[in-house]
């Protein structure tokens, strides 16, 4: 401690903070600023994963991107702060990020995330209107195999949408409120979707955090069953620990990747996450959704053909989601963390898909995937900005 009680703050280099990166050793750097965040980890509110991933490195755009109010987070930074990067320390980055962050300004300045209130209610409302439809099929003609057909069809069609939708609220980007935010983000994956709203942000966050970087993003979290890209088969043959077949990967995915991601992994991960951390709030909301679906379904099918109806349902949204979200990040460098700067990362996860009124709705404009990943904000809001700015 200095004179009068204060923390005396040390001056360090780069390499220096780059030796923090264990799990009982964090230090982060903010703006220029050198954190101790080995502690404040584990009472993070995004989760220890998801600020630990930039442990022994520059976390300044990633932070900016994690945090809408910035005054409000300083409070948490100041009893972090040991010091300060060394003064003349050469940042090889430096004229990337610079640009990046101008342009990150000049679209705060034009407005480019101000949401369409407008948009979001259509979006909701037409997702309702389906959700109705799909009941009504089955009410009003009966439980055939057309009606059940269709019916699914609408239902699959509404978890899909909802799921775009929600991904907006989880992100904090629609409503000033963070509190509103949280609220419709309940709503929509809880209730109407079914799942839970912390275990949706204990993972897509780490995916943004570290997008296609092995060991850190759960989405390609893949290698028990699965190997993509360049790098990971190379790792997977060097641990020789090999559980499948990977030779054969091109013809066994089609028959236990898209149909069982939604019906058995994810349902199996979030309940999995909600009682292991107690979270008995998300536990209500899934469980609306269920005694809904249930309660309005169970009489019109029985207990055997409901069952039946929502598998069918949940496969036919896993491969929606799936050839989706692939399209956007498989096709990208999947590596090992270089600690690449923040866009850098992003552009070699990520990747757009042409823009069409189809593509908008049926990727929940996330077709939008740089300026969505890059920028951390709805690819809605960026769609319908950019045409009106005739931005390419």
């Amino acid at each position: 401690m200095g004179k009068g009680g204060r923390k005396q703050l040390g001056s360090f280099s780069c390499q220096e903070v780059a030796k923090h990166d264990k799990r009982d050793d964090r230090w982060i750097i903010i703006n220029n600023e050198v954190y101790n965040i080995t502690d404040w980890s584990r009472r993070h509110p995004g989760g220890s994963k998801v600020i630990g991933h930039y442990a022994g490195q520059d976390a300044t755009d990633a932070f900016r991107a994690f945090h809408n109010d910035l005054d409000q987070v300083q409070k948490y930074l100041l009893p972090l702060h040991i010091g300060s990067v060394q003064k003349g320390e050469v940042n090889k980055n430096y004229s990337l990020e610079k640009d990046f962050r101008e342009l990150r300004q000049t679209a705060e300045k034009m407005g480019l995330f101000k949401p369409s209130y407008l948009f979001f209610f259509i979006h909701l409302a037409h997702i309702i209107a389906m959700e109705v439809m799909a009941y009504l099929t089955l009410y009003y003609f009966g439980t055939g195999w057309v009606p059940c057909i269709v019916s699914v069809c609408l239902y699959a069609t509404v978890q899909s949408q909802i799921g775009w939708l929600q991904h907006d609220f989880g992100h904090l980007s629609v409503f000033k409120s963070s509190w509103l935010d949280h609220v419709f983000h309940f709503l929509t994956i809880g209730c109407i979707k079914g799942a839970s709203p912390s275990w949706w942000n204990h993972m897509h966050y780490q995916h943004h955090a570290k997008p296609n970087v092995m060991g850190k993003d759960p989405d390609v979290r893949v290698d028990q069953l699965f190997v993509v890209g360049e790098k990971m088969p190379v790792k997977v043959a060097e641990s020789k620990k090999s559980s499948m077949p990977y030779n054969l990967q091109h013809k066994y995915f089609f028959l236990i990747g898209p149909p069982l991601l939604f019906p058995v992994y994810f349902q199996f991960m979030l309940f999995r996450h909600i009682f292991t951390r107690k979270l008995w709030k998300d536990f209500i909301v899934v469980m609306a959704f269920y005694v809904k679906f249930f309660y309005l379904y169970t009489p019109l099918l029985g207990v055997g053909w409901v069952l039946v109806y929502y598998e069918v349902m949940r496969v036919l949204e896993s491969h929606w989601f799936t050839w989706v979200s692939q399209s956007n990040h498989i096709p990208m460098d999947i590596d090992e963390d270089t600690a690449e700067p923040w866009i850098r990362l992003q552009l070699k996860a990520t990747c757009d898909i042409e823009q069409s009124f189809f593509n908008d709705w049926f990727t929940g404009h996330l077709n939008f995937q740089i300026e969505h990943q890059s920028l951390k904000h709805s690819g809605e809001l960026w769609e319908a900005t950019l045409h009106a700015h005739h931005i390419s």
